[in-house]
């Protein structure tokens, strides 16, 4: 769970985070750190917002960083340019597909935000349990205003390890036809149907699927 205040707070100086707290719904340390990495990236890449395909990240996480990454890089899910690694770590793999330079972005082990201001964690707990007082509710915000505005100003090297990779370049996105499933009659991706008794069955209702879960 990320530490929240509504849209704007820390934005002034800072148009495009402004834009991607607007569209995360609110301000956190973590979108900061999103922020950083896809700012970091495109400099290192020499590269604008991605209208089409030209630049391709993987992401190793789907917490709140992903949201500031898909509004500064234009790497997004639908576009088929995001990609996942369910890897549970604060690492990001930016690609430009145009000259094939590749930036890697991990969290500094020596790093945390909670470090920036000790007093946030316990007063971060009050507010989630929903025991703070309307004073303290207040004074959180401001916390993690603060917080999240030394994240944007902090040195690259302090909040993470940033190296060139060399990265297989992952092929566009493609489009595939759909196929009813043989048993809820849904239409599903050719790619995502498994064949069960000579019929194309959905994930959902796959039991082989199911049975890994």
């Amino acid at each position: 769970m990320c530490n929240t205040t509504p849209p704007g707070g820390p934005g002034e100086a800072h148009s495009r985070f402004a834009e991607a707290a607007a569209f995360h719904g609110h301000v956190c340390p973590g979108l900061a750190l999103g922020y950083r990495a896809a700012e970091i990236a495109l400099d290192r890449l020499r590269s604008g917002r991605s209208e089409d395909e030209e630049i391709v990240t993987i992401a190793e996480t789907d917490a709140c960083g992903v949201d500031a990454i898909q509004v500064l890089t234009g790497c997004t899910a639908g576009k088929g340019n995001l990609l996942f690694k369910d890897y549970g770590k604060h690492a990001f793999t930016f690609i430009n597909r145009r000259t094939g330079d590749a930036v890697r972005i991990a969290a500094n082990p020596s790093f945390d935000t909670d470090s920036l201001d000790p007093d946030l964690a316990p007063l971060r707990a009050r507010v989630f349990r929903g025991d703070a007082s309307a004073a303290e509710q207040a004074e959180y915000r401001k916390r993690v205003d603060r917080v999240v505005e030394a994240v944007l100003d902090l040195p690259a090297e302090q909040l993470f390890t940033v190296r060139d990779v060399d990265v297989k370049i992952p092929e566009r996105a493609r489009i595939f036809r759909s196929v009813p499933c043989a048993k809820c009659g849904e239409m599903t991706a050719e790619s995502r149907v498994r064949v069960e008794g000579g019929k194309f069955v959905c994930y959902a209702c796959s039991q082989e699927y199911s049975r890994r879960w």
